[in-house]
Parts: C-alpha cells; structure tokens; sequence
C-alpha cells in the first residue's frame, strides 16, 4: 500500500506540475530613426496601450518564435493606439515575455506596452 501510495504521489508531482517563466524587457529594442525629445512641457501623456501575442506548443512543436510573437504584439498595441495623422507619439515601450511548460504542452505570450504623448506645440 505504501508503495502504491509512493508511485501515485510522484507521478502526481511529475505530471501536474508546471513551470512558468516571466522576463521583462525594458530596453530599447527598436532600431527606429525618429527620434522624440521631451525636454519641454509641450507635451501630455494621454494613455497607455497593450498588444498582445500568444503561442501554444505541443510536444514541442506550433506557434510563431520570439521575435514573431514580438512582432505581432507590438503590430496588436500599434493598431490600439490609434496614431496615424495626429501629433502623437509612441514612448516607453516595454516588452514582458512569459513562457509555461507542463510535460507535454507549452505556451509562450508576449505583452507590448507603451504611452501615447500627444504634442501641444
């Protein structure tokens, strides 16, 4: 009894469990050429946006690679933001990736999120 008792607890411990990894980056990631400078009071802060990208695995297999999930959530936070044809910019831009993984399945999501500055002057 004791036996089985042993085998069912490792199995229980082995198969049911799960880990989950979360890393934020905060550096500038992005080779963009423009360039926005807030050393005035020309500006406000209006809101912050989020895009979102996520991949599930099966045996270790499916989903896009990390720079595509990246990619697709920062194209996702993009299109909430609403910029194009207004003098609004893009600032702050902070990248969270977080990967899970049980036995056979994973997955892996990725969050983009910034602030939308809007000029004055």
């Amino acid at each position: 009894m004791k036996k089985i008792t042993l085998v069912l607890a490792v199995f229980c411990s082995m198969f049911l469990s799960s880990c989950a990894v979360h890393e934020g980056m905060t550096s500038n990631l992005n080779n963009n050429t423009t360039e926005v400078v807030l050393a005035k009071n020309n500006y406000k802060i209006l809101e912050r946006v989020q895009g979102e990208s996520q991949a599930n695995y099966i045996f270790g297999f499916g989903g896009l690679s990390r720079n595509g999930l990246i990619a697709e959530a920062k194209a996702n936070m993009l299109e909430n933001a609403d910029i194009l044809g207004s003098s609004k910019a893009i600032i702050n831009e902070t990248v969270e990736y977080k990967s899970s993984i049980f036995p056979f399945f994973g997955s892996k999501k990725v969050i983009v999120s910034a602030y939308i500055v809007e000029f004055t002057n």
